[in-house]
């Protein structure tokens, strides 16, 4: 069986526009991107596969030339919110696209459900970044020491990555001794990348200082494996956040009552209006990127450091300052994606791409089958999905048989499965039920396309 190419019209040519369209041009997919700006454009259409079209994103006559007539799936991430809706009208009224994603990021839209859905504006699903950054930094907040932390199958289990450390119980010795290092909690470790490659996990590989775990556990057994780790600590109290724009707001609510928090804002005006929307955290007028605010503020007594201002460079310089003074922590926003590489290792400990997460809540739509979450990882270049396993042995070649028997890509492993609601680490021999939930990791992205047609349910299976 092969599928079909699937037809996507972008609207917007922003960092998010742009870095989707990086991500599905090299996928099964039609790509045209709409923008108003054409030297964007015209760089696009230089290094990507992808069709360009000058004009304003939701008037419908630049649709028309875009080809939305028998467009499949229409995206709305320009930096308007109202275009936005505006575009996901049009589409569904004039052009009958079936499927609308959008972009709305103020607070005051998303307060009113009502307004949105096939009565009204007609958006299948909202996109906010802003939203899906804060839960991100919320939990590597409450796991100071995790690298990154997954949620599926709605919260039941999370992927985590952590740095292995010396010290740590199992560090210098095989993963099949893990059982006995933390007997009491099921975990599976699903990929381990050393010196930034992925190498071959058995039971018999030998966990090194600074390699780079990936692993599922059930969500409350998070602390005790990055414990095996050499990752225990206690868990972060003090927290101080750069930037008062969506961000910083929001995170700041979403802390304040747990943590001694403090967040720091340059300008005046937004610092007074924090003050009347927090309670707890105490609000800084300041320049995060002064060294002697940081040091006036005992930056060095700080368990994390979270610069999330819109400007890459505040970002960098003011988590470096902090890591100077001994800030146990620190996370970054980074909007532009060469910098991501660039920061591996120095002092930035975690740098969050807001791209990264738009693609992982936009591609859990776009994926064949029945996909309910996708997440990208390693910058892009690897995915964890959760997937649901539909059929039965004659249309299916998954379901009735036993996990060793699946013929996944390389490298490719299976973490976990929840069926009806109870999370099993399986074994080879474990056999694939109908309606299984199982959460893959994928360690080369360009593999998608193969589990997808693996999951694929045929009317005959030959």
């Amino acid at each position: 069986m092969t599928f079909e190419t699937m037809k996507i019209l972008i609207l917007g040519a922003g960092q998010v526009g742009k870095t989707v369209a990086r991500a599905l041009s090299h996928e099964r997919s039609d790509v045209t991107i709409i923008d108003k700006d054409p030297k964007t454009l015209q760089d696009m259409e230089g290094r990507l596969d992808v069709k360009t079209i000058l004009g304003h994103a939701s008037h419908p006559d630049v649709l028309i030339r875009a080809g939305a007539e028998d467009t499949e799936l229409i995206l709305a991430v320009t930096d308007s919110d109202e275009t936005n809706m505006v575009a996901c009208q049009v589409a569904y009224t004039l052009f009958h696209i079936p499927t609308r994603l959008a972009r709305v990021r103020s607070s005051s839209y998303q307060r009113h459900s009502e307004l949105f859905g096939h009565e009204a504006v007609p958006i299948d699903f909202l996109i906010n970044p802003e939203t899906l950054l804060v839960n991100s930094i919320k939990h590597l907040i409450e796991q100071s020491e995790a690298l990154q932390i997954l949620d599926f199958a709605d919260g039941l289990v999370q992927l985590v990555a952590v740095k292995a450390h010396s010290g740590g119980p199992l560090v210098g010795h095989e993963l099949r001794s893990l059982s006995q290092k933390i007997p009491n909690v099921a975990t599976r470790i699903v990929a381990v990348y050393r010196h930034d490659q992925a190498i071959v996990v058995s039971g018999a590989t030998v966990i090194e200082d600074d390699d780079e775990v990936f692993f599922l556990a059930a969500t409350p057994d998070i602390p005790a494996v990055l414990a095996a780790f050499g990752r225990s600590s206690k868990p972060a109290k003090r927290v101080i956040i750069v930037g008062g724009g969506r961000v910083g707001e929001r995170l700041a609510r979403s802390i304040e009552n747990n943590h001694l928090a403090k967040i720091v804002e340059r300008d005046y005006e937004r610092c007074r209006d924090l003050s009347r929307m927090l309670y707890q955290c105490i609000v800084l007028n300041g320049d995060a990127t002064d060294a002697s605010l940081l040091r006036d503020e005992a930056v060095g007594d700080t368990d994390v450091f979270c610069a999330v201002t819109d400007d890459d460079e505040t970002n960098i310089l003011a988590a470096m300052l902090a890591k100077r003074y001994g800030v146990g922590k620190t996370l970054s926003i980074i909007n532009h994606p060469d910098y991501l590489d660039l920061l591996r290792g120095g002092a930035v400990d975690i740098a969050i791409s807001p791209a990264l997460f738009t693609i992982s809540a936009i591609l859990a739509h776009i994926r064949k089958g029945d996909v309910m979450a996708v997440h990208s990882l390693r910058r892009g270049a690897a995915e964890a999905i959760e997937i649901i396993a539909h059929g039965d042995k004659t249309s299916s070649r998954v379901v009735g048989r036993k996990a060793k028997q699946l013929p996944l890509p390389s490298g490719t492993a299976i973490g976990a499965i929840v069926r009806e609601g109870t999370l099993l680490f399986i074994n080879s021999e474990t056999v694939i039920r109908t309606d299984d939930h199982i959460i893959l990791f994928v360690p080369d992205k360009r593999d998608i396309p193969d589990v997808e047609r693996l999951f694929q349910v045929k009317s005959v299976f030959l």
